[in-house]
Parts: structure tokens; sequence; C-alpha cells
């Protein structure tokens, strides 16, 4: 296990909730991190924030709005020409139900034309990882780690765009399966000590900007869910572990689509034409 000290780490969506939390957690514990948000403004208080906090001066903001994959693909070549070894990548940002706007049941469309939840919570993930994953190999041992959700729905690969009789609920819940049948798909194709990718759900109804502007109520703490990412992302009795769905901090079983290999087939074909797509316009 690599020390804490010698890592280098990029956690998406870091500037509120789970994902700030692991920025600050890892930078606690001394690893370079790269904290990923959409504002800068958000980012430039984030990064002050954390210097001050924790002291590590080895701390860097990068840009991109995860509703744009022009921006992702930006985003790549940014880290690509700046970093020279990645050996963790938490992907976390995402969007909930009704947020960023509150219709939870108003259908949105990313820039890229695309069904935003679909977009923000899994395509810009699977772009950025797939993006990143030359030097993620070569930082070996590395790990990929996807913020993912218990709530998981089957998708409509005749209208994974939802098209048809809209519900934000599905629509987020249809990402999450898409997450965790990736990141299982993944793990497939690469040489567990060289990279492992795991999946998990971090905790419910956590009080978090997402869940308090949508839930009555709360459940785990944020400090559960951030304790679960950590774990996934350097705990050293994880070494070597790829393919698994966590349920917090124990291996658990996802929705079974994920482990059907149709199924995997699929998604990845849909998310290439996708991205191929989107940077053809």
């Amino acid at each position: 296990m690599r020390p804490i000290e010698q890592t280098t780490a990029l956690v998406t969506g870091a500037t509120d909730g789970i994902g700030r939390g692991v920025a600050k957690r890892l930078a606690q514990l001394g690893a370079t991190v790269l904290l990923h948000g959409r504002s800068r403004a958000r980012l430039d208080e984030t990064l002050a924030d954390l210097h001050e906090s924790t002291g590590n001066e080895r701390l860097r903001a990068v840009r991109a709005d995860f509703s744009s994959l022009p921006e992702v693909s930006a985003l790549v070549d940014e880290v690509l020409r700046t970093t020279d070894a990645l050996h963790v990548l938490v992907n976390n940002a995402g969007i909930a139900i009704g947020l960023p706007d509150g219709r939870r049941d108003e259908r949105r469309e990313s820039s890229d034309g695309y069904e935003l939840r679909f977009a923000v919570n899994y395509l810009a993930g699977f772009a950025l990882t797939q993006g990143l994953l030359p030097l993620l190999r070569r930082s070996a041992p590395a790990r990929i780690v996807f913020v993912a959700a218990g709530w998981q729905v089957p998708i409509d690969f005749d209208d994974p765009q939802i098209t048809r009789d809209y519900d934000g609920g599905r629509a987020y819940a249809q990402s999450k399966l898409a997450q965790v049948t990736y990141a299982m798909a993944l793990a497939e194709r690469l040489p567990a000590d060289e990279v492992t990718v795991t999946s998990l759900h971090p905790g419910s109804l956590m009080p978090t900007k997402i869940v308090l502007e949508e839930f009555d109520t709360t459940e785990d703490t944020i400090e559960d869910g951030i304790e679960s990412v950590i774990h996934a992302a350097v705990a050293p009795e994880l070494e070597g572990v790829t393919g698994e769905f966590f349920l917090r901090l124990d291996p658990a079983r996802a929705d079974e689509h994920a482990y059907d290999p149709e199924t995997r087939r699929r998604l990845w074909e849909l998310s290439e034409r996708l991205v191929a797509g989107a940077h053809r316009l």
C-alpha cells in the first residue's frame, strides 16, 4: 500500500457535501488533492478553506461543468497535462431528483442534449474515467471509486433518455445503476494489481444540501458518508479488491441488472456513442 503522503487524488464535486468532506479528509491525511467543481468562486473558497484548515499546500482546483462533455474533455486534458501521477479518482459529482432548480418531474437536458441526470451523474464520470485511465494505469496501483446509491432501477435501452413518461426519481436511480454497472464492467477489463474499481452507497439521507432541499428527514450523517468513501478510496484492506459494490463499509449486492453481461455491453456501447456524439456537436 502506497503511503498516503505519496498519493494524488482527484475528487469530483468537491465544493460541497460529501465531496468536500472527502477532499478535506484526504488533505488532512497528507495526500495531494485535486478539487473539482463547476463554480470558480466556490472552488476558490473551498481551496482557501482547506489550505487553512488542513495546513496542506498540495491542493489544486480544477473546474468543469459536468453537464457539458466538451468541458469534461477539457478537464481530462488539463489533468493529463499538469499531473504526473493519479492514484485515486473519486467520482462523486452529481445532482439529485429535483436539482438544480427543484423541479422533480420536469425533464431537463444537458448542453449536449442528453437527459440531465444521466449526463451529469453518469456520462460525465464515464468520459472522465475513460480519459484518465492511461494516467491511472501508469500510476499503479490506483483506485477508481464511484459514489452511487442504493436506489437503482433498470436502464431502458429503448428510451435511455427517458423522453416518455419522465420521472425525476427514475432518472436519478437509472443514472446510479449506470454508475454501478460501468464500474463492474470496467473492473473486468483492468488488472486488479493496476487499477481497482468499486462503487458504493455511502449512506442514506445524509444532511447534505441536496437532501435538505428535497426531503423532510435525514438518516445517516455526512461523516458516515465521508468515512464510507474514504474507506473505498484508501483503506489498506481493500488493496486489490475490485468490481465490488459496497453498502457503506460492507460488500453488498447491487441491482441484478448490474451483473448481466448484456446490460454491461449495451451500456458501454451507448456511453461511447453518446460521448462521441457530444464531441461532434
